[in-house]
């Protein structure tokens, strides 16, 4: 058994009312952590810890919350972007030879706002007070499988995950003096709620192209980040985990 060093560690994890981000929170709990569960949605806190009403696009929420989760629980270990959402449209739609839609300026500003901006402003908040405390830590983003390859009917996401792929590791470089180490973490198709508006015949034809032959669950994500933030990956930084059952290589 992997001796994580995680118990007693404060963990914030953001997006964490469901799916992914609530596995996630579940599990560092599990592991003795005492985890911050920050969302802009309500949720209930992992035993032993608190949750925060949260809106990562905004400096002065994420601040307030950082000071109360450091009151709360103590200096920060660990902080897991997990916030996200998804607004899919293609570039310009064409039907019978004619435009029939362009992915508009709210569809893009508003997942780079989460997706992108929420991960900066998040990660500047804890790893300006990782370095004041000394003790160093552990940035963990939320990337994609097609931040890394691509996605039809996904620029806005897509430009989002590929640009956490990109400040990922120039967070690696410029925090590991401190004793950060900052990961990104590159699901495949998971079976959370952000994809049951994708019909049916289109998953199954995901699982068939998944060598692994499923879609992941969030307790695979959230073991993943646990693996990251934990003793066992002491000297990795600036990785990017894919977590996809294979599916890139099954295409």
């Amino acid at each position: 058994m992997i001796e994580t060093g995680l118990a007693g560690k404060v963990a914030i994890v953001t997006g964490a009312a469901g799916g992914i981000g609530r596995a996630t929170a579940r599990r560092f709990a599990q592991e003795g952590c005492k985890v911050a569960s920050w969302d802009i949605k309500d949720a209930e806190p992992e035993a032993g810890g608190i949750f925060r009403k949260v809106d990562v696009t905004s400096a002065a929420s994420v601040e307030t919350a950082m000071e109360e989760t450091v009151r709360a629980l103590g200096p920060v270990h660990a902080l897991v972007n997990n916030a996200g959402i998804l607004r899919d449209g293609q570039l310009v739609k064409i039907k019978d030879g004619a435009i029939a839609g362009l992915m508009s300026g709210e569809q893009f500003d508003s997942v780079i706002a989460v997706n992108l901006r929420g991960v900066f402003v998040a990660t500047r908040a804890a790893a300006a007070r990782m370095i004041q405390s000394g003790a160093g830590g552990v940035i963990l983003n939320a990337s994609s499988v097609v931040g890394l390859y691509g996605n039809f009917g996904q620029t806005n996401y897509v430009a989002s995950k590929a640009g956490v792929i990109g400040m990922t590791r120039v967070w690696a470089r410029e925090l590991g003096r401190y004793g950060i180490r900052v990961n990104a973490v590159a699901p495949g198709i998971i079976a959370t709620e952000m994809i049951q508006a994708i019909p049916e015949k289109i998953l199954d034809g995901m699982r068939t192209h998944t060598p692994l032959g499923r879609m992941g669950q969030p307790e695979d994500i959230a073991n993943a980040y646990l693996w990251l933030a934990s003793n066992a990956a002491s000297f990795v930084t600036g990785a990017v985990l894919s977590v996809d059952g294979g599916i890139v290589m099954g295409t």
